[in-house]
Order: C-alpha cells, then structure tokens, then sequence
C-alpha cells in the first residue's frame, strides 16, 4: 500500500530564513523602511513573499499603498531567487530521513506557501529536488495553506489515501492544514511562528528529524 508524506519546505526542511530576512532587508531598505533583525521571520514567514513585506509594512509608522506593495514584492522575489541558497541549511537529519524513506517507497511531497518555481529552485541547489514526487507551491492551485485543498490536492494527484499520509510542518499555518484535511500532523521543533509548540495542533512532535523514524514507528506508519 503506497505512503505519503507532504513536507511544508521553510522552517520545516530548510532553515532559509537568513536568505529571507537579507532579501526582505533589501527591500525595506530600498525603499526607505527599517530594516529587521533575523529573530523577526517568526512572525513574518508562512504565508507567501507578499504578505511577508505587508506584515513589516503594517509596523511602520511611514505610509505606504498598493503600489508601494506590489513593487516591493516584485523586487523581494527578484532578489530572493538570486541569492535563494547562499545561507539556508538542511534541518538536521532531513537528508538521512530521506534517503531512508525512499528505499522504504515512501512518496515525498513539498506543500509550501512559497512559488512553486523558487521552492523548485531552493530544492534543487541544496541538493533535494530528486527526492521529492510532487512540488506544490503557492501558485500550483489556485488556493493555497491553510486551505486544506493545497494538501488533499497533492494526495489525490499522487493517488494516496489520507489514512496513508502524514503531513510535516512548523508552523500553525500547517497544523491547520492539516487538522482541517483530516491527515495526522507532526510539528517539528523552532518554526517560523511566535507560539510556542504546546499551542500549536499537532499529533506528534519532532526536536529534528533524526527523530523521524522512531515516531513513524509509533504511528506504525509502514504496518
């Protein structure tokens, strides 16, 4: 019987959060806002570039209008897509789970508020695109997390069942996705978001992924 487990990719897989904070620091910058120190991504990741730069701007005391909006967003994703991977790293254990996990036929996929053509890009300079089924971004559908369609979507294009599935996450933009869908849902420890994991719905909890097999254990997901 065929496994799925859906991965969100910021916070999640790749700690990226040093590339968005320079390309969000580079836009502020340009055009005349404050600057952000790194700390602040927990509040500012999990829904897309553009409600990244509309969630720093609705702090500013400076105003700013639909326009102003939309060209920082343009100008956030230029710059982001060319230096996507110059500082993320891989969680810990990411690559060995997954290098396990496909000699167990376990189908990979990635549901990620980011465009699907920069999570793309980031996956395949950090040497993880090859391991993954299907890719699904902000601009895959036309809905998006916490939208339970984003994630029921890739499980019925890969054919597998929510029983068979498991999503992956850190944030509870994720968690609501998942709670939603219906599909059991593991946290994963020091996600992009300011509350803390006791508040955040979740089935199991991971410190990092060197924990994955030991829970998927548990579940006796392989069974």
């Amino acid at each position: 019987m065929s496994k799925a487990i859906v991965f969100d990719l910021d916070g999640t897989l790749v700690d990226s959060a040093p590339d968005l904070m320079d390309a969000h620091n580079y836009v502020m910058k340009k055009f005349g806002y404050d600057q952000k120190p790194l700390t602040d991504i927990r509040r500012l990741a999990g829904r897309g570039a553009a409600n990244m730069i509309l969630s720093s701007l609705k702090k500013e005391e400076k105003m700013f209008d639909q326009n102003i909006h939309k060209k920082m967003t343009e100008d956030f994703i230029n710059y982001y897509r060319e230096n996507i991977s110059k500082k993320s790293q891989i969680i810990k254990g990411v690559n060995d789970f997954l290098v396990w996990g496909k000699s167990q036929k376990i189908n990979f996929a990635i549901c990620t508020n980011k465009m699907e053509s920069l999570a793309k890009k980031l996956l395949k300079e950090i040497n993880l695109i090859e391991f993954f089924d299907y890719i699904a971004g902000v601009d895959t559908f036309e809905y998006r997390k916490p939208d339970p369609r984003h994630l029921t979507n890739i499980l019925e294009i890969l054919d597998i069942k929510k029983e068979d599935s498991i999503m992956v996450g850190d944030s509870e933009t994720d968690a609501e996705t998942a709670r939603i869908a219906k599909v059991k849902f593991i946290l994963v420890k020091d996600g992009y978001t300011e509350k803390d994991h006791t508040s955040i719905y979740h089935d199991y909890f991971i410190n990092d992924f060197t924990e994955m097999n030991g829970i998927l254990s548990k579940m006796k997901f392989l069974n």
